[in-house]
């Protein structure tokens, strides 16, 4: 057949794709193919080069770009070219069956996409049955069509609107039972292990969509193959996942338990079979079909749970399945236990309100088992000689037991088993090994802070043991139980005979460099759970700050420890705190001085993160205020660091990431200090910042100068800022995709005029320029960023609920926002139902119904009218997820009455 000059274009820019050794040439080959598919020529070049059955890369970029165009362009072809669109595809899967199985999916779906969007195509699934269900030799690509056609049905790139998608579930519940005798006729009769695979996993997209009837499933026997694989260990790797897969989904199908009774009954006796192969799989160290078998008990128990907790015991809610999923935790591999946690979760949260006494009856000593169990997972190598590495993998999963043990621990109790894992450390016979203790004092510190402040005979033993620990003892025990020291901080808080040597532990691990961060942890725990009590011991604690860079603490545990200190200093005399609050300030003030100093010298600028975020913290934790007319703590402090921050700031201005951290610290210390400062400070910072962002323009001014407004209120400099604002941040959303180029910028701008409209409403709406910001976020309605979309609906509704009284602004003030609303009420309708529609994702419509709600609230029948005219401007052009115009009036009904 004669080739076409886009079919050959193709073949040479696929070739260059894939062949051709310049990176540059596959680069622009991966452009120009990219545009290609997006061009109205693609349908007719991509159906040329399927039927050319060129080399298997061609033909696949062929098929892929068909499935694309269905997807995604569908509305481009006329209604009267579907059918043979639908004939061609069936065609090209039938003589491209044994080029490639990927080639074959892609084809597959283009053809279920294709059957989705096609009304006039009934029963799709029944159509694939009749044509290929006879011949053994289409079998291959039947199973696959059958297994991705259920599953492109959810798929939320298909616009198909809820009236398409319920007659499609509706035509594929009626195909359901054809499916299963198909199935079950195969099933029995296929030898090859990768048509039975695709068997499996077809019966599981199935399940999955749930359209199965689940009691003919289980009166077919359908269910008998799978778990005959899963019973016997020595079948491929590749069948038994699918076989796991299948009975997981059928597992998974089955939350309604009276609807599904056979079903159920036949997977729990199913399930409950597979013991022996469990432990066969141990036996031969086999850790994947552990791990699958595993799936399959955790499912089980996940879709029995509320039997379980309803019924223990008796019936399907045996407590044997508990025993199954403690079978699979006492497996050597954590990855193996892991799978179980989510479980775990889910049992404590329904049995958290349950009568305490039964549940630790019944459901205690599973519990205990577990916890025991989690004690293992979480040793260490025995050979370990080092603290363990916060980063890797298996810290993750301790961080992950260290979370389940605190929401499971309330069905033992706390402290109950805080005593319990001690009693386990103490009683044994020998000495427990290092990483055993080790591995129990992490228990023990994941639920101390829950542990009972009355515990009088335990906890004491405990801390005595851990502050009277030899050098010589290994540094992960050393490394733990220092943390377990922090936890306890409630209990010591209580018993403050403790306290002093508590301190002396702790500042004796400070020295080491392993412990060093950990205890600077601890010792913020206890700064701010014992704060009275530390106050006596503020001076060191100012000393200890001084020399803290010296002793090799992390920076996070320096902020923590910075955090404790300041939150100790709350509870000194007024002159003491603004003494304690100036030294620390001056502390990383003096440093930032010297490095501007260097970077004047050097001409190399130093990051000055540590401190700002060090400045930062202070500010955020001092929360004091000055008493009976006295100076607040903090002003002398924030104007004497002036100056250097502004130095600061001119020197890093062009580094978004600590201009961030530099609007972060100032911040900080507005929101400390107040009113205190307004008339010594505002004008300086809103002018250091509007001048800075017109060079530099970080969101984060924005969202800096939104505070000053929430602090401050009504200011003429704080009017002239928004001007200042105003005019770079429209010519940087103007430009060519600024919107979405800048989703940060449109956040905190609207952030900005939310925080105007709660302060001073009268001013901002009188503001030259407020009419554009308000165009602009009904352009900005339609963004797709989360954040930035939330502040834009925020400030619109902000708009819709405001109420502005004339003696706050003068004759007219309400007349102002009932014009504003006059004006822009409507279009705020219908850019808002137009985001919905086409633009934002569903988890953003909350916000449109809140703005809705406050229209409708303000105006309910300004909201009607304004409702329905955005309904009828929508467009009329009929698709699949257009709706009838009885469904529109009902909507609207809905929405307005």
């Amino acid at each position: 057949m004669s080739v076409s000059q886009n079919a050959n274009n193709v073949l040479q820019a696929v070739n260059n794709l894939y062949h051709n050794p310049n990176p540059a040439d596959k680069e622009k080959a991966s452009k120009w193919l990219g545009e290609f598919q997006r061009s109205v020529f693609a349908w007719e070049t991509a159906d040329q080069l399927l039927q050319l059955k060129n080399e298997v890369e061609s033909t696949y970029f062929a098929a892929q770009t068909m499935r694309t165009k269905i997807l995604f362009s569908f509305r481009e072809l006329p209604a009267e070219t579907h059918e043979s669109l639908k004939e061609s595809l069936l065609n090209h899967i039938e003589q491209l069956a044994n080029m490639s199985p990927i080639l074959t999916t892609q084809l597959c779906l283009a053809v279920s996409d294709l059957a989705l969007q096609m009304p006039s195509w009934k029963m799709p699934a029944v159509t694939f049955m009749q044509k290929y269900g006879k011949d053994h030799s289409s079998l291959s690509y039947l199973l696959e069509l059958l297994t991705v056609l259920p599953e492109e049905v959810n798929n939320k790139s298909l616009r198909l609107g809820a009236n398409r998608r319920s007659e499609i579930i509706d035509q594929m519940e009626d195909s359901a039972p054809m499916v299963v005798e198909l199935l079950k006729t195969y099933i029995g009769a296929v030898s090859d292990e990768k048509l039975l695979s695709k068997i499996f996993k077809c019966l599981a997209s199935w399940f999955y969509l749930g359209v199965l009837p689940g009691n003919h499933v289980a009166r077919s026997k359908l269910l008998e193959v799978p778990f005959s694989v899963l019973k016997d260990i020595s079948m491929s790797s590749s069948l038994y996942e699918s076989a796991c897969d299948c009975v997981c989904a059928a597992l998974y199908a089955t939350e309604d338990v009276t609807k599904n009774s056979d079903l159920v009954q036949l997977l729990f006796e199913g399930a409950h079979s597979l013991r022996e192969a469990y432990h066969s799989a141990i036996a031969h160290e086999d850790t994947d079909k552990c791990l699958n078998l595993c799936r399959v008990f955790t499912e089980l128990a996940e879709s029995l749970l509320e039997m379980l907790v309803n019924m223990p015991g008796d019936g399907l809610g045996d407590l044997v399945t508990l025993d199954l999923l403690l079978l699979c935790n006492g497996h050597c591999q954590y990855e193996v236990a892991e799978i179980t946690f989510n479980f775990w979760y889910r049992l404590s949260e329904m049995l958290y309100s349950s009568n305490e006494d039964i549940v630790r009856q019944v459901f205690g000593p599973y519990i205990e088992r577990l916890i025991c169990s989690l004690v293992r997972h979480c040793q260490m190598e025995p050979d370990n000689d080092k603290v363990l590495d916060e980063n890797n993998d298996f810290s993750d999963f301790r961080s992950r037991v260290a979370e389940l043990v605190r929401d499971v621990v309330f069905l033992v109790g706390p402290t109950e088993c805080f005593i319990h894992l001690f009693s386990m450390l103490s009683s044994t016979s020998p000495p427990s090994t290092w990483d055993v203790t080790e591995a129990t004092l992490f228990i023990m510190s994941s639920i101390a802070k829950h542990v009972k402040t009355s515990e009088g005979s335990v906890v004491p033993q405990v801390l005595q043991a851990i502050l009277s620990l030899p050098s010589e003892t290994h540094i992960a025990v050393r490394h733990t139980s220092v943390q377990l020291v922090g936890e306890l901080s409630a209990w010591i808080e209580k018993h403050p005979d403790f306290l002093d040597h508590t301190l002396q532990f702790l500042t004796t691990a400070l020295q080491c460099q392993e412990l060093a961060s950990v205890a600077a942890t601890a010792l913020q725990y206890l700064c701010e759970v014992c704060c009275q009590q530390m106050a006596q011991h503020y001076p060191a604690l100012l000393q200890l700050m001084q020399v803290s860079d010296e002793l090799k603490v992390s920076a996070d545990a320096t902020l923590g420890l910075l955090k404790g200190v300041v939150t100790v200093l709350r509870h000194l005399p007024t002159q003491q705190i603004k003494e304690a609050i100036t030294h620390l300030c001056s502390m990383q003030v003096v440093v930032l001085g010297q490095q501007i100093t260097d970077s004047n010298n050097s001409g190399q600028t130093k990051d000055p993160t540590i401190w700002l975020d060090r400045l930062a913290t202070i500010f955020r934790n001092v929360n004091v205020t000055s008493q009976n007319g006295s100076v607040h703590p903090c002003k002398e402090a924030i104007e004497q660091m002036w100056p250097v921050l502004k130095s600061v700031l001119e020197k890093i201005k062009s580094e978004n990431r600590i201009v961030e951290r530099w609007c972060r610290c100032v911040r900080f210390a507005v929101r400390s200090a107040g009113r205190s400062i307004q008339s010594t400070m505002l004008n300086l910072i809103s002018e250091t910042i509007t001048h800075t962002y017109l060079t530099d323009p970080h969101s984060c001014f924005l969202y800096l100068g939104s505070v000053l407004v929430d602090e401050y209120g009504i200011d003429t400099s704080l009017s002239t800022m928004l001007g200042s604002f105003a005019e770079p941040t429209f010519k940087m959303l103007n430009e060519k995709d600024g919107l979405s180029e800048h989703p940060d910028t449109v956040d905190d701008m609207f952030r900005l005029c939310s925080r105007f409209l709660e302060k001073c409403p009268a001013h901002f709406l009188s503001h030259p320029a407020c009419p554009a910001l308000l165009n602009c976020a009904l352009v900005g309605l339609k963004h797709e960023h989360r954040d930035a979309n939330a502040s834009v609906t925020k400030f619109l509704r902000n708009v819709m609920e405001c109420k502005i009284s004339n003696t706050a602004s003068g004759e007219g003030g309400q007349h102002i926002i009932e014009q504003v609303i006059e004006s822009y009420g409507g279009q705020i309708v219908e850019q808002s139902l137009q985001a919905c529609l086409f633009h934002i994702p569903t988890y953003m419509y909350p916000d449109v119904a809140e703005l809705w709600w406050a229209i409708i609230e303000r105006n309910r029948q300004a909201f009607s009218t304004w409702f329905m005219s955005a309904l009828k401007n929508l467009p009329t052009e009929a698709t699949l997820a257009t709706a009838t115009p009885e469904q529109t009036l009902q909507f609207h009904a809905e929405v307005t009455v």
